[in-house]
């Protein structure tokens, strides 16, 4: 092995051997030149290494070698060993991100993140998303101060979960309402790109699971999130979170006060499709709704929403159906058919009888003579299940209420906070520390 990396084997090894990681950092960052100059040697380098107490240093290793083009790349023939080759790697990031040290690797969080971004994407362009789930679950445990601290490792696990359809290890960390944020340098910076991307993908997933509450919150939160320019992500956000509200509510909710101008000024003029569709929704008539649908059917197609946009035609067929329960006892099915205008009173059938499983409406149905009988809804809130879920809704509100004066208290000591409290110009406010999410560019 070349001099220059028996030295580097030294250093990292006498840095880490006195706890001096902030060093060990600085060394290993001013060393990524000579270990791209060295790549066919840094297997022999990474033997050198213990995982135990050489954790830091051979995140920087495995970075620098995931970075590197495959060996043969340019010659014919070499499929297998690449793939090969592949299978070594993930295998060493495998055991690498299983086995390291927490603490040395938080003082180097971007170089972490950036070894799971790239191993998400040779996963996903090698069809093996499924892979890489379990993996980058312990990768976020790992590099997690909080189970509701945000990292740059979730918008990865979304990810694999969405392209291999299995949502459930997704959840785990989507269903903890976020209230930290991961910083990933000094001045208190998270690239916004995954902060927006985590959400977005968070929002797929639960509209895939016909969670549409959660799902509508999610894409909220990428169109309210601060920003001076519109991205690609926002706009796919915005058509979503429109479809989605007129399935959750009938109509599209308004978005917070605190929403930037971008939105309203660029991202609403780029869908228009979807705001028309949301204005024909509100008429109540679903033939003209599926006019709408078939006018703009080339549009949704291309963003990938058409299904979605199938749902809200469907959702406007039982919001009709959940109308005439307001004015009608009894009804046949041949009557609802009509109302609705839906196909048949087969289909009439088939949406009520899903509605009543769902707990949308209360009816039941004579098959013999084809009438619809609505009910009021039986609930009359003095069960133990329902005094369970009572209790449950008190705990969360609770909770939230405790974090809310817990980070109260965290502002109003705040030194910029204090300073402009107390009418201090704004050239003397000096930057301080935090989860500050930077601008979309």
């Amino acid at each position: 092995m070349a001099s220059p990396l028996e030295q580097f084997v030294h250093n990292v090894r006498t840095l880490s051997s006195q706890g001096n990681f902030r060093d060990l950092c600085d060394i290993l960052h001013k060393s990524t030149d000579l270990l791209l100059k060295n790549g066919q040697h840094l297997d022999t380098v990474l033997e050198m290494l213990d995982l135990q107490q050489h954790s830091l240093a051979m995140l920087e290793v495995l970075g620098v070698k995931l970075s590197l083009p495959p060996p043969n790349a340019q010659q014919s023939g070499q499929s297998t060993q690449q793939a090969d080759y592949q299978e070594i790697l993930f295998t060493q990031v495998h055991e690498f991100i299983t086995g390291c040290v927490p603490e040395q690797i938080r003082y180097s969080p971007e170089s972490y993140a950036e070894l799971c971004h790239i191993t998400t994407k040779q996963l996903v362009e090698a069809k093996m998303p499924l892979r890489g789930i379990e993996l980058m679950s312990v990768a976020i445990t790992k590099i997690q101060t909080s189970p509701s601290q945000l990292t740059l490792v979730h918008a990865d696990l979304c990810l694999l979960c969405l392209v291999a359809k299995c949502f459930k290890p997704a959840l785990k960390f989507l269903d903890i309402d976020i209230t930290s944020i991961a910083t990933v340098d000094e001045a208190g910076q998270f690239d916004s790109k995954y902060f927006l991307m985590y959400y977005y993908y968070g929002g797929m997933i639960y509209t895939a699971l016909k969670n549409y509450d959660r799902a509508l919150y999610m894409f909220e939160v990428v169109i309210s999130t601060p920003a001076m320019a519109v991205s690609h992500i926002m706009l796919e956000a915005y058509k979503k979170y429109l479809l989605v509200s007129l399935i959750l509510h009938g109509k599209v909710i308004p978005m917070p006060k605190y929403t930037s101008q971008v939105v309203g000024r660029f991202i609403k003029p780029l869908s228009l499709a979807y705001h028309e569709l949301a204005s024909v929704y509100a008429t109540n008539n679903t033939e003209d709704l599926r006019a709408a649908v078939n006018k703009y059917q080339e549009t949704f197609v291309r963003d990938g929403t058409m299904g979605l946009t199938k749902q809200v035609v469907a959702s406007l067929d039982k919001k009709n159906i959940q109308r005439l329960t307001k004015t009608f006892l009894t009804l046949s099915l041949t009557d609802v058919a009509s109302r609705v205008q839906l196909s048949s009173p087969a289909q009439a059938e088939r949406y009520i009888l899903n509605m009543i499983e769902e707990g949308e409406i209360f009816a039941t149905i004579n098959q013999k003579d084809g009438m619809v009988v609505f009910h009021d809804d039986p609930e009359k809130y003095n069960s133990p299940d329902m005094l369970c879920k009572l209790e449950d809704e008190m705990a969360l509100t609770i909770d939230l209420d405790q974090r809310l004066q817990k980070m109260e208290e965290e502002i109003l000591v705040n030194p910029q906070y204090i300073k402009k409290a107390c009418g201090a110009p704004e050239e003397e406010l000096a930057p301080t520390q935090g989860s500050k999410i930077s601008y979309l560019m």
